[in-house]
C-alpha cells in the first residue's frame, strides 16, 4: 500500500492551475519586529487581500490583488491589535490592485511583468506572494536539497513531501537557510571596507535567517492543487551572538484557497514590461534613514526651513534635538537633485553658519549630486582650499560607489586645477582607489577598466622615471586591491619585471605593500609572489621583510610555513632572520579566529627554528603581534607592530603600527600608521655612521653628528615619509625632504614673524572693538545599515546611526590703559608691554549627540521599527574677566558666575516601538517596549525609580544635583534584557547654594615682583617665634657647642680613620673580578654584613685624601635655623594666589616661590589666605655637588609634621656609592598606618620566601625609627649592590648585574659631568634673560653635544670592562 501511496505522491507533484479558471485565495502577510519575549513592545505591518490567480496562456499567468488593506502595529504583543492605515491603503490601492503577469512553468516562477507606473514597493509585495507559488517539486524523490531562487537570492532549500493515506492530501515542507545564498540580495551602508570573517561565524553567528513553507495540496488530474500555504520566516540579530538573545523580525504569510471561479481577470490597459524576477528590487530605501519619515514636496524650501531652524534654535544654546535636525538635513539633501543643491547653496553661501552646515552635510549625503556639487563649486572657485579638502576627503570615501561616481572622481583627478595642487591631488587619487575598492566589494565582477587611468599613469611614470608618480600609482592600486592590477604591480617587483632593476628600494617596498589588499581577495595569486621575494637573498633586506609581512597575511599553510622556517635557518642576514622569527613566534600566541590556522602553522615552524634566534639584540628588526578574542561575545582586538632596522645605522628604516578589531562576525584594520626613513638611511650611509665595523654606541655618535649637519644632505632625495590608513585604505601620506624642512623652518621663524605681528595687530583692534563669534560643527559619527528583503516583500533594516553637533558662542571685549593709538603699524609689542589690559569674555559651549539603533520595516511609505535611543546633551557656560598689567608683571583672572541652564548635562536612554506612514504622519504611534508594571509586582530592581541626590561644594557655595529616573520591565522575570528595555535618564544641574553668594573665583600671578604683594605679607605672631636678638644668641651658642664636640671627638675619630684607611686599602687592592666572590663572602645562609658609608666632602671625592672643608651651615637644618622662611628677607620669584570671593569673606591659598642663590636654596610656601598660621613649606638645598636635601613641613608655621629627604654620594667598602635617606617626624596617621601594613607584608613568610628566591638577603634589625635608607654601590661598572634599611629590617641584593657598564670611576667621579657646576649655574640663573635670548639651534647643538659626551663615557666604560 505504501508503495502505491509513494507512486501517487511522485506522480502528482506538479502544481496545477487549470486553464479558464480563476483561483481565489485569501492572503494575509505580516511582519513584526522586536524582542522575542511576549509582553514587550513590538512594531510591524500587515497586508491582507484577496488574490486572484488565472492562467492566461500556457506558461503565462495573471495575478491580481482585490480589496487590499494595510495595517500598522506599535504596541504590547500580543495584547494590542493592528490598526488600519486607511490613508496609506487609499494611496497604494491603485498600484496594489493593478494586475501583474508572470511566467510559471513546472512550479517555477520566471520573469515578472508589470506596467511602468507600478512602483517597486507595490511590485515587491506581489513578489512576496509569488514566492509562495515557487515549488520545485521532483517526481523521483520525496526528500532532497537544492538551491532555489527567491526574494533573498538563490538559497539552500530542503524539501520533504508526504501524503496522508486517509485524506490523500499531499503535504510539502520547504525550509530555506537564508544565510546560505548565492547572489544574495542585501544592501550594506558604511560596511564596504569591513572584511567578512568566515572563521568568526563557524560556531556563532550574529545574524541568522530561516524560512519554513508548509503546503497542503489536493491531487488533481493534471497535478496538485495548492489549497493552503503558510510561511514562517525568522531573522535574528545580536551585536554579539544569537545564542545569548537577539532582536527578531518575524514574517508570517497565509494563502488559503477560497473558491475557483470562471470569471476572467481583466489586465491593465497598459504596456507590460519585464520587471525582473522574484529577486527583491531596491527602491528609495537607501535614501531614507529608518529613524524619521519625511514627505518631500519641495526639497529647496524644506532644506531652507531646516537650516533656519538650526540657526534659530542653536544660536545661544545648543538644542538637544539638533543632531536629529542634522540627520533630517542630510535626508533632504539625499533626495535633492544637483540643481536643488546648487539653489540651496546660492541662497545661503553668504551666511557663515548656514554655509558651514551645508559643507558639513554635503560629504555625508553620499550621492552623485553631492559629489558633483563639491567638484564643480571648487572648480568655480567658490570653496577655499581647506573647505574643499575637508569636504572632498570625506566625500570621496563616503560616496556611494558606482560607475557614475567613479567617473566623476576620475574627471576630478584629471582637472588642471587639481594637478596644480600636488598634495590635494594625492588625496583625491587615494580616494579614487578607495571608491573603486568599494564598488568592487559590492560587484565582485567589476571591470578592471575603472583602473585604466591609474594603469596608464603608472606606465607613463615608469617610462619617464618619475619615482614620486610611480609610488602614488602603487598606493592607489593598493587601495583598489583589484586582482587585475597584479600584473602592472609585478612589473616593478625585482625578479618579475624588467623595470624593477632601475627603481630604488622604496618603489620595491611600495609595490610589495600594494599586494596586501589583493591578498585579502586572492591569497593564492599573491602567495607565490611574496614567497619568491622573501627567499631572494639578493634583494634588499627591507623589501624582503615587507614581503614576509605580505606572505603571512596570505595565511600560509603548515607546509609553506615549514618551508619558510627552513629558509630562515639558512638565512645569512641577521636582520631578516630576526624579523621573520619574531613574527612567527608572536603569531603562535594568536587566538583570533581568522589566524587560528596560521597560529598552528607558526607553532610547527618555531619548533623547527633554532632557539638561538630568540637571543637577538634589542636593536634587531622585530615584529610584534598581540590579540584578544572573546568567542561568546564575537568581539576582539589585535595590535601589530613592525620595526625594520638596518644593520648599517641605528635609525630604523621603517616603523609600522596597526590596530585591528573584530565584531559581529566582521573584521577590519581600523588604523595603521607607518613611518619610513629610507632617504635618511641613504644619506647616513655616506657618513661614518654607516661603518659596519663600529659598535652600536659609535654608530649612535656618528648618527647624531650627521643629523646636526642635516643642511648638508641632498635636497633632491626624500629623507622619510609617513602614511595613515583607516579601514585598510590609505587616506593620506607625505614625503619629508630637505626642502620640506627648510620651508617649515622658514615659515616658523622668518616668514611667521611679520605674519604673527600683523595677526597680533588685527587681534588687538578686534578685541578693542569687541568680538562676537559663533561656531558650529555637525558630524555624522556613524552610519551602518543593512537592508534585507523578507518573504512579505517589505524590507527589514538593521541600522546604527549617530550624529553630533558641537556649538559655541563667544563674546569678547578688551580695554587698554592707557588707550592704544589707532595706528598700530609700528612698535606694537613695545606698546603692549607698557599697557594695562582688561578683558571681558563670555562663552557658552555645548555638545549634543544622539545614537540610534533600529530594527524593523523601513519602507518608502511606512516605517515600523523598534528603536533604542541614546542622547547626551551638555552645556557649559563660562564668564571670565582678565587683567594683564605688563609694566608691573601682574596677571589676574576672575571667573564670574554665569547664567546656567536648568541642566548642564543630561543623559537618556530609551527603547520604543514606532509606527508611522507617509500619508498620515500626525497619527504616528510610539510606545515604550516596557509595559506598565501591574500593582503589587516585585522584582530584583524596582520597575520604576525616581531619585535625586544633591551636594554642596564647600567654600564655593555651589550646589549640584543629579536626578535619576528609570522605568524597566524587570517585574516580568530575571532576564537581564528586561532591565535594559524601558526609559532611563540622568540629569545634572548646578546652581547657587543657600549660603553666602559666590561673587567670583580669582587667580593672580605676580612674576618677579620687587617685593611680596600685600596679600602675601603677614604679621608674625611674637608668641610663636623668636626675636632677632634671641636668634643671634642661639646661633653663637650652637657654634661654641659644635666646636667643643669636635675637639672632644678628635682622638677617637683619628683612630677610626686609621682603621678605616686600612680597611679601605685592603678592599681597594682587590680586583674587580673578585667583587662577586667578596659579595658572596658577606652573605651566609641569607644573612649578610656590610661596612659603613663614607660620604664625600664638599667639592671633593675621596674623603681619606683631605680634611673636611664643608661647613655645617650649608646643611638644610642649619639654613632653616638661620631663616626658616625666606619671605622676610628675599623677594619672591613669583607668587600665585587662588581664592574664592564670597559675599561674606575671602577664602583661598597663596603659593610663593623664593630662590636663595648664594646658598643654592629654593623654597615654596603654600599658605591659606584665611588662616595665617597654617602653611606648607617645601625647602630644597644643594649643599655641594655630592649632596642635596629637601624638607617638607606642614601645619602651623610648617611645624606640625615634616619629612626630610637626603641624597649624597660617597664610598661604601671602597666602592663608589650613593645614599638616599628619608626621615619623617609626626607623619599623618594615614601614612604611618600604610607604612606599618607594608612592613608587616614584607615580614610575612611568603614575602620572605619570594625574597630568597630572588636572591635578596633579609636580616631582622633594630634600625633607627622613622627612617628609611637606601645605599646603591658599584663594586664594578657592570654590577651593583643595593642595601635597604627600614626600621625593623635590612635587605640587600648584592652583585646585581647591570645591562651595560656605567661610566663612574673608582673614586666616584663621573668624567662626563666634571665640567658641570650646578651651584654656579644657579647663582647665574636669570629666567627673564634665558627666555628673551633663547636660541633653538644653539640649544639643540648643546643637547647633542652633551649626549655625545655621555655616549663617549659609556663607550669608554664598555671598552674598559671588555679589556
Amino acid at each position: 500500500m505504501r508503495a502505491i501511496v509513494l507512486a501517487l505522491t511522485v506522480a502528482f507533484v506538479v502544481p496545477d492551475f487549470g486553464a479558464g479558471k480563476t483561483y481565489v485565495y485569501n492572503y494575509e502577510g505580516q511582519l513584526l519586529g522586536g524582542l522575542p519575549q511576549e509582553g514587550l513592545g513590538k512594531a510591524g505591518i500587515k497586508v491582507s487581500s484577496k488574490v486572484l490567480l488565472r492562467a492566461e496562456a500556457q506558461n503565462t499567468f495573471v495575478l491580481k490583488l482585490a480589496d487590499p488593506h494595510i495595517y500598522e502595529y506599535a504596541g504590547i504583543w500580543p495584547q494590542d491589535h493592528f490598526a488600519p492605515a486607511s490613508k496609506l491603503t487609499a494611496a497604494l490601492k491603485a498600484d496594489l490592485a493593478t494586475p501583474i503577469k508572470f511566467e510559471y512553468a513546472n512550479g517555477a516562477v520566471g520573469k515578472v511583468f508589470a506596467p511602468a507606473r507600478v512602483s517597486a514597493a507595490a511590485l515587491n509585495v506581489h513578489r512576496g506572494i509569488l514566492t509562495i507559488l515557487q515549488l520545485n517539486l521532483k517526481n523521483t524523490q520525496n526528500v532532497y536539497e537544492m538551491h532555489e531562487a527567491g526574494p533573498h537570492g538563490v538559497c539552500k532549500t530542503h524539501y520533504m513531501i508526504t501524503e496522508d493515506e486517509k485524506t490523500h492530501q499531499i503535504t510539502v515542507i520547504k525550509s530555506k537557510d537564508l544565510t546560505n545564498c548565492h547572489e544574495r540580495v542585501i544592501k550594506d551602508v558604511g560596511l564596504a571596507h569591513a572584511e567578512k570573517c568566515a572563521e568568526c561565524q563557524q560556531r556563532l553567528q550574529s545574524l541568522t535567517g530561516t524560512a519554513t513553507y508548509n503546503y497542503t495540496m489536493k491531487p488533481t488530474d493534471a497535478g496538485v492543487q495548492v489549497s493552503e500555504a503558510t510561511v514562517d520566516e525568522l531573522h535574528q540579530y545580536s551585536l554579539f551572538n544569537t545564542i545569548t538573545g537577539a532582536a527578531q523580525m518575524r514574517a508570517k504569510q497565509t494563502l488559503r484557497l477560497m473558491e475557483v471561479q470562471g470569471t476572467p481577470i481583466a489586465p491593465e490597459n497598459a504596456q507590460y514590461s519585464a520587471r525582473g524576477s522574484l529577486k527583491y528590487e531596491f527602491g528609495a530605501e537607501l535614501l531614507q534613514t529608518p529613524i524619521q519619515l519625511l514627505k518631500i514636496r519641495n526639497a529647496v524650501a524644506q532644506t531652507a526651513e531646516v537650516l533656519q531652524q538650526l540657526a534659530a534654535n542653536n544660536a545661544d544654546m545648543i538644542h538637544e534635538d539638533a543632531p536629529l535636525k542634522f540627520l533630517q538635513l542630510v535626508q533632504l539633501l539625499r533626495a535633492a537633485t544637483f540643481e536643488n543643491i546648487q539653489a540651496i547653496w546660492n541662497q545661503h553661501k553668504t551666511k557663515p553658519l548656514h554655509r558651514q552646515w551645508i559643507l558639513d552635510a554635503a560629504p555625508v549625503v553620499s550621492t552623485h549630486a553631492a559629489l558633483r556639487f563639491i567638484k564643480e563649486k571648487f572648480q568655480a572657485g567658490e570653496f577655499s582650499a581647506p573647505e574643499f579638502t575637508r569636504a572632498l576627503l570625506l566625500g570621496l570615501h563616503l560616496a556611494t560607489a558606482d560607475p557614475e561616481a567613479i567617473q566623476q572622481a576620475a574627471s576630478l583627478v584629471q582637472s588642471p586645477k587639481i594637478r596644480a595642487m600636488p598634495a590635494l591631488r594625492e588625496v583625491i587619487m587615494l580616494g579614487y582607489g578607495s571608491m573603486v575598492a568599494k564598488y568592487c566589494a559590492e560587484v565582485p565582477t567589476c571591470s578592471a577598466d575603472h583602473l585604466k587611468l591609474v594603469h596608464d599613469n603608472a606606465a607613463e611614470a615608469i617610462a619617464k622615471g618619475k619615482i614620486s608618480e610611480i609610488s602614488l600609482a602603487l598606493k592607489v592600486l593598493g587601495n583598489a586591491g583589484h586582482p587585475a592590477s597584479l600584473k602592472p604591480i609585478m612589473k616593478l617587483l625585482p625578479g618579475f619585471g624588467s623595470a624593477a632593476a632601475a627603481m630604488p628600494t622604496r618603489v620595491h617596498v611600495d609595490a610589495i605593500l600594494a599586494l596586501r589588499n589583493i591578498a585579502k581577495k586572492e591569497p593564492k595569486l599573491v602567495q607565490p609572489v611574496a614567497l619568491q621575494l622573501f627567499m631572494d637573498k639578493n634583494l634588499h633586506p627591507e623589501a624582503r621583510m615587507v614581503a614576509c609581512i605580505v606572505l603571512f597575511e596570505t595565511k600560509p599553510s603548515v607546509a609553506l610555513m615549514s618551508t619558510v622556517a627552513g629558509e630562515i635557518e639558512k638565512e645569512p642576514r641577521n636582520e631578516v632572520a630576526s624579523f621573520a622569527y619574531s613574527y612567527i613566534k608572536s603569531l603562535t600566541r594568536s587566538t583570533a579566529p581568522d589566524l587560528v590556522n596560521i597560529a598552528a602553522a607558526a607553532n610547527v615552524a618555531v619548533r623547527i627554528l633554532s632557539p638561538k634566534l630568540d637571543r637577538q639584540s634589542y636593536f634587531s628588526s622585530t615584529a610584534y603581534h598581540l590579540d584578544l578574542y572573546v568567542s561568546p561575545l564575537m568581539a576582539g582586538a589585535a595590535g601589530t607592530a613592525f620595526i625594520i632596522n638596518d644593520a648599517a645605522t641605528i635609525v630604523p628604516r621603517a616603523v609600522v603600527a596597526k590596530a585591528r578589531a573584530y565584531l559581529a562576525g566582521a573584521a577590519s584594520d581600523v588604523l595603521e600608521v607607518g613611518v619610513r626613513t629610507e632617504g635618511l638611511q641613504k644619506a647616513l650611509q655616506r657618513t661614518p655612521a654607516a661603518d659596519e665595523n663600529a659598535d652600536r654606541i659609535t654608530k649612535i655618535k656618528h648618527t647624531l653628528k650627521a643629523l646636526m649637519n642635516w643642511k648638508a644632505m641632498p635636497a633632491s632625495e626624500p629623507l622619510g615619509s609617513i602614511y595613515f590608513k583607516a579601514f585598510g585604505q590609505e587616506i593620506a601620506f607625505t614625503n619629508i625632504d630637505k626642502t620640506y624642512i627648510d620651508n617649515a623652518i622658514e615659515q616658523a621663524t622668518q616668514a611667521a614673524k611679520p605674519r604673527a605681528r600683523q595677526l597680533l595687530k588685527e587681534t588687538v583692534k578686534a578685541l578693542q572693538a569687541g568680538i562676537s563669534y559663533q561656531f558650529a560643527k555637525l558630524m555624522m559619527t556613524a552610519e551602518f545599515r543593512r537592508i534585507v528583503p523578507t518573504a512579505v516583500g517589505v524590507p527589514m533594516e538593521l541600522g546604527v546611526l549617530s550624529a553630533a553637533v558641537t556649538a559655541a558662542a563667544v563674546n569678547v571685549k578688551a580695554t587698554a590703559t592707557p588707550p592704544l593709538p589707532e595706528n598700530l603699524e609700528t612698535g606694537i609689542l613695545d606698546q603692549l608691554r607698557k599697557t594695562d589690559i582688561e578683558l571681558q569674555a563670555e562663552a557658552r559651549a555645548g555638545v549634543a549627540t544622539q545614537t540610534l539603533a533600529v530594527i524593523g520595516v523601513n519602507w518608502p511609505l511606512i516605517q515600523a521599527v523598534v528603536m533604542a535611543r541614546g542622547k547626551i546633551h551638555t552645556v557649559a557656560p563660562f564668564k571670565v574677566a582678565a587683567r594683564a598689567d605688563f609694566p608691573r608683571g601682574n596677571i589676574k583672572v576672575q571667573i564670574l558666575p554665569a547664567e546656567a541652564p536648568d541642566h548642564v548635562a543630561a543623559v537618556s536612554f530609551d527603547t520604543v516601538a514606532v509606527a508611522r506612514n507617509m500619508e498620515d504622519h500626525p497619527a504616528e504611534r510610539e510606545i515604550s517596549l516596557a509595559p506598565a508594571a501591574p500593582s503589587g509586582a516585585q522584582s530584583l530592581i524596582p520597575a520604576s525609580i525616581q531619585k535625586s541626590l544633591c551636594g554642596k561644594a564647600p567654600y564655593f557655595q555651589v550646589k549640584g544635583c543629579i536626578e535619576v529616573a528609570s522605568r524597566n520591565a524587570g517585574f516580568m522575570g530575571y532576564n537581564p534584557i528586561y532591565y535594559v528595555v524601558g526609559q532611563h535618564s540622568a540629569r545634572i544641574s548646578v546652581g547657587r547654594g543657600d549660603g553666602p553668594a559666590l561673587e567670583r573665583v580669582e587667580f593672580e600671578v605676580h612674576i618677579a615682583p620687587e617685593k611680596a604683594p600685600e596679600k602675601s605679607v603677614r604679621e608674625t605672631n611674637p608668641a610663636s617665634g623668636e626675636t632677632q636678638e634671641e636668634n643671634i644668641i642661639l646661633l653663637k651658642l650652637r657654634e661654641y657647642l659644635e666646636a667643643g664636640l669636635k675637639k672632644s671627638s678628635s682622638s677617637s675619630s683619628s683612630s677610626n680613620s686609621t682603621s678605616s684607611s686600612r680597611s679601605s686599602s685592603r678592599s681597594s687592592s682587590r680586583s674587580s673580578s673578585s667583587s662577586q666572590s667578596s659579595s658572596s663572602a658577606r652573605m651566609s645562609r641569607g644573612h649578610f654584613t656590610h661596612g659603613p658609608f663614607e660620604k664625600f666632602h664638599k667639592n671633593q671625592y675621596l674623603a681619606t685624601q683631605i680634611t673636611s672643608k664643608a661647613s655645617s651651615s650649608s646643611s638644610i637644618e642649619a639654613l632653616q635655623r638661620q631663616a626658616k622662611l625666606l619671605e622676610d628677607s628675599i623677594a619672591p620669584a613669583f607668587v600665585i594666589i587662588a581664592c574664592v570671593v564670597r559675599s561674606d569673606r575671602k577664602l583661598g591659598y597663596q603659593l610663593a616661590a623664593y630662590l636663595d642663590k648664594p646658598n643654592s636654596r629654593a623654597q615654596l610656601v603654600l599658605s591659606s589666605t584665611s588662616n595665617d598660621q597654617w602653611k606648607l613649606c617645601a625647602d630644597g638645598v644643594l649643599s655641594s655637588k655630592h649632596k642635596a636635601s629637601a624638607r617638607v613641613g606642614w601645619g602651623s608655621e610648617c611645624q606640625d609634621s615634616s619629612a626630610t629627604v637626603k641624597a649624597e654620594t660617597g664610598l661604601h667598602e671602597s666602592s663608589p656609592a650613593a645614599r638616599f635617606k628619608l626621615d619623617w617626624d609626626k607623619a599623618p596617621r594615614l601614612v604611618t598606618t600604610a607604612a606599618m601594613n607594608a612592613m608587616r607584608a614584607c615580614e610575612s613568610l611568603p614575602m620572605q620566601i619570594a625574597a630568597r628566591l630572588a636572591g635578596i638577603a633579609v636580616n631582622r634589625a633594630e634600625n633607627k625609627e622613622n627612617t628609611i635608607g637606601i645605599i646603591v654601590a658599584l663594586p664594578t661598572k657592570r654590577s651593583a649592590d643595593i642595601i635597604v634599611k627600614a626600621p625593623r629590617m635590612t635587605a640587600a641584593k648584592l652583585a646585581m648585574p647591570l645591562p651595560f657598564a656605567l661610566p663612574v670611576e673608582k673614586d666616584g667621579s663621573i668624567p662626563a659631568l666634571q665640567d658641570l657646576d650646578i651651584q654656579d649655574a644657579i647663582e647665574k640663573l636669570d629666567i627673564c634673560a634665558v627666555i628673551q635670548n633663547f636660541d633653538a639651534d644653539a640649544a639643540v647643538e648643546r643637547a647633542i653635544d652633551a649626549v655625545t659626551r655621555v655616549l663617549n663615557e659609556f663607550e669608554k666604560a664598555q671598552n674598559e670592562q671588555e679589556i
